[in-house]
């Protein structure tokens, strides 16, 4: 869904609670991030994508160089809920100093399950033609970070049920 040229929000539906919702989305986000360079700082690189699980935690990824093992922070944990919300500020290993995102995660109880819903907002701070925006601006780059987050939550929720079926 656009957000007028500033970011996406993005909903998936998940068949467990929501603590076992944020706890997936937390602790497991290794587990079901996609992995590549669309996805990943490391890239063809060894990585671990993690969460430190409290506010003024990171979100970063250690990797794993040819020059030796180094870490990337993606984020800052501003807001942290366990089965209720999580936000962070987002920053792209592209960004310069100053340039922040925000991501919003929420937990939802409906049905027999959870629905999760991201925005990532805060784009319209970034100039037009920032590399993170691969050429696009408006409703075009809304529709490439909603997509990007449809990627990720389609993840999520495959990840969610293989986990339910005893896969993972």
């Amino acid at each position: 869904m656009s957000e007028g040229g500033d970011g996406a929000k993005v909903a998936v539906f998940v068949a467990v609670a929501p603590a076992d919702a944020f706890a997936v989305f937390t602790e497991e986000i290794d587990l079901w991030w996609r992995r590549g360079p669309k996805f990943r700082i490391a890239n063809k690189h060894p990585g671990v994508l993690a969460f430190e699980p409290s506010v003024g935690g990171r979100l970063f990824e250690t990797v794993e160089l040819p020059s030796g093992t180094r870490t990337f922070e993606v984020g800052r944990i501003t807001d942290w809920q366990p089965a209720v919300r999580l936000a962070f500020e987002w920053r792209g290993v592209n960004f310069r100093e100053g340039e922040t995102t925000y991501v919003e995660v929420d937990f939802a109880a409906k049905r027999d399950g959870t629905m999760v819903t991201v925005r990532h907002r805060g784009w319209a701070a970034l100039r037009p033609d920032h590399p993170a925006r691969h050429g696009n601006v408006g409703t075009a780059f809304d529709r490439m970070i909603g997509l990007w987050w449809g990627d990720l939550l389609t993840s999520l929720r495959e990840h969610v049920a293989a986990r339910r079926l005893g896969r993972q």
